[in-house]
């Protein structure tokens, strides 16, 4: 199927790869179906959660585990139960981030992540009450040294 994005245009999404958020996302609990696209196909690690009905709304999401190795999202036994799993760690998870210039004033949300379900397609956006909702990038330069 053809979308409009807010950062690449028209494009074709294969309908079976979309995600589906039956409550919505925080804030926006009327969009419920969105595609993951990568701004470029060398890098996996900077995503664009485009909604497929509004070209206009788009958030940057990462992997966050490649940028905090000790984050360890744990849901609760009803959030499992919505998405179908027994245990965390069968879900995919992405963080939404706020890019700043200079980079290193950006932010990541790892207390609301967005998890997936990669075989049925669901998502879900959870509140993890032991992370922090403004992770700044800058800190992540302290803990290399």
């Amino acid at each position: 199927m053809k979308i409009l994005t807010k950062y690449f245009g028209e494009v074709i999404v294969d309908p079976t790869t979309t995600l589906h958020f039956k409550d919505g996302i925080f804030g926006f609990e009327d969009e419920k179906e969105f595609a993951l696209l990568q701004f470029s196909e060398e890098d996996t690690f900077l995503l664009s959660l485009q909604s497929v009905k509004t070209p206009y709304l788009a958030f940057t999401v990462v992997n966050p585990f490649m940028l905090v190795p000790d984050y360890t999202p744990v849901l609760n036994n009803e959030e499992l139960k919505q998405m179908e799993v027994t245990k965390s760690e069968e879900l995919c998870f992405y963080n939404m981030c706020r890019i700043k210039k200079p980079v290193s004033d950006s932010t990541i949300n790892l207390r609301c992540p967005i998890v997936i379900n990669d075989s049925t397609r669901q998502a879900k956006q959870v509140i993890l009450d032991n992370y922090e909702m403004r992770f700044p990038l800058s800190s992540l330069e302290k803990r290399d040294k």
